[in-house]
């Protein structure tokens, strides 16, 4: 078997990220199939401590840094995440390195005959499967599990995790997880575990009600991470009776500061350092502060739980966390920015960081996204800012058609061009720029990887990627 043959044979199973499900119960999502799987191989998942993260926005970021906190802290780590932009290999990480072509292959040609006993498994299923195999195998300490879909039925809920993460709730998958923030919120918290602290970043009333709800049903501490009045004040969070306060410093197109300290002046008795300390974090705009905000939050409650990891390891884990596609400077001269906001709620998010950054350039937009997502919600938070369109479409089969990008976009009024070639949706609207001007690619993190890997292999950057 090749890495080839591997990938082909997970992806001949019903994979939702390339065609989306219709429901999500039980009958589509059945988490007996897991854990048939992994009661097969041997309960790898019982192997290693868990950090389990949900949320619709700011999930992967927010895991990643608590991967590269841990790991900064001398602990062996795993990572799990999903979707990946140019490899496969990019969803399963031990200890920041991907996992390897030829444990692709054995991880599979392991999993095939256990695959066979169990009908119905999804591609999904079969990916976790062989992370959590993967990770067992390697003896890690800790794995930090991103969510797939919703929570309650997502692949990864079999695990007994030290700290649940619930991140920003907003509209996704809404002919899926449902229509409503209390049904969307109900399906991301269905993770909070009996008597298992959970953290939450800054939510919405109505989704903060249902994690409130079923937190206080299942007797988890709750950890919440909530905006004071004002953005530029900053986010506090109480963790072991002591209250902490995140304020931003300063910001930058090169990063961003923040300072870390509790109500009393200092971290006793959590760590025993004096505060404030300073951070640097290299991901932009102000929703990544409060991803920031709630990875700390979660490994305080594991220092809490005996976990040492001391305040140098959070600042070098905050640091060095990079997480590609979110807001990412390719060049200057004119901006060229990708982004993977695919929903209005993301969208919003990035239309503020570009005007907090650029306030006075003309802002021209790539833009392709996956025939499911709030195509009009995203337009709305976006199209009012920009001088120019550029529709296009990655090779993903959910891709929206341009003939129906076009006609959500048709009221904005704003010169628009459609062209299914995302390298030449690259080259005409940046021909077409001043030095000052900001190209944005974004709707979907499939149109962004596909954009970071055409700008940087005309730049001599060849990225692996499978084919």
């Amino acid at each position: 078997m090749t890495y080839s043959d591997a990938l082909t044979y997970i992806f001949s199973f019903t994979n939702f990220e390339v065609t989306p499900a219709q429901t999500y119960t039980s009958k589509t999502f059945d988490l007996t199939r897991m854990e048939r799987l992994l009661t097969l191989l041997g309960e790898p998942q019982r192997k290693f401590q868990s950090i389990h993260v949900a949320g619709t926005k700011g999930k992967g970021s927010t895991a990643a840094m608590i991967e590269s906190i841990l790991r900064a802290a001398n602990h062996s780590t795993a990572f799990y995440t999903s979707p990946h932009l140019h490899t496969f290999r990019e969803r399963i990480r031990v200890n920041g390195e991907m996992i390897s072509k030829e444990d692709v292959v054995a991880g599979v040609q392991k999993l095939k005959p256990i695959v066979d006993q169990v009908p119905g498994v999804t591609t999904f299923e079969v990916m976790t499967a062989l992370a959590f195999d993967y990770f067992a195998a390697r003896d890690v300490e800790f794995a930090v599990l991103e969510v797939g879909l919703g929570g309650r039925l997502d692949a990864t809920n079999v695990v007994a995790p030290r700290v649940a993460v619930i991140t920003s709730i907003s509209y996704d998958h809404v002919s899926i997880l449902g229509n409503t923030l209390t049904q969307i919120a109900a399906e991301k918290a269905g993770i909070i575990k009996p008597a298992v602290p959970v953290v939450s970043s800054p939510q919405q009333d109505e989704a903060r009600a249902v994690i409130e709800n079923i937190a206080y049903e299942k007797n988890a501490p709750l950890i919440q991470v909530s905006s004071l009045t004002s953005q530029a004040a900053g986010l506090k969070f109480q963790v072991a009776g002591v209250t902490f306060q995140v304020t931003p410093a300063a910001a930058s197109l090169d990063g961003q500061t923040f300072r870390l300290e509790s109500a009393t002046g200092n971290l006793q008795p959590m760590t025993g350092d004096l505060q404030p300390v300073t951070y640097d974090l290299k991901l932009l705009g102000n929703h990544q502060l409060a991803n920031a905000a709630t990875a700390l939050a979660a490994c305080l409650v594991l220092q809490t739980q005996g976990v040492e990891i001391p305040i140098d390891a959070m600042r070098e884990g905050i640091r060095n966390v990079e997480w590609h596609g979110r807001f990412e400077i390719l060049s200057r001269q004119p901006y060229l920015i990708i982004d993977g906001a695919h929903n209005g709620d993301s969208a919003r998010q990035l239309a503020r960081t570009l005007r907090n950054f650029f306030p006075q350039s003309k802002l021209h937009l790539i833009f392709g996204a996956s025939g499911d997502k709030d195509i009009p919600a995203i337009f709305a938070e976006l199209l009012p800012h920009v001088a120019s369109l550029t529709l296009t479409r990655s090779h993903n089969p959910r891709a929206a058609d341009l003939a129906r990008l076009a006609d959500l976009a048709a009221p904005y009024h704003v010169e628009m061009r459609p062209t299914n070639d995302l390298a030449e949706a690259l080259r005409v609207t940046l021909q077409d720029t001043e030095p000052n001007d900001v190209v944005c690619v974004t709707g979907s993190l499939f149109v962004v990887a596909e954009a970071r890997e055409i700008w940087l292999a005309q730049h001599g950057v060849n990225l692996e990627k499978d084919e």
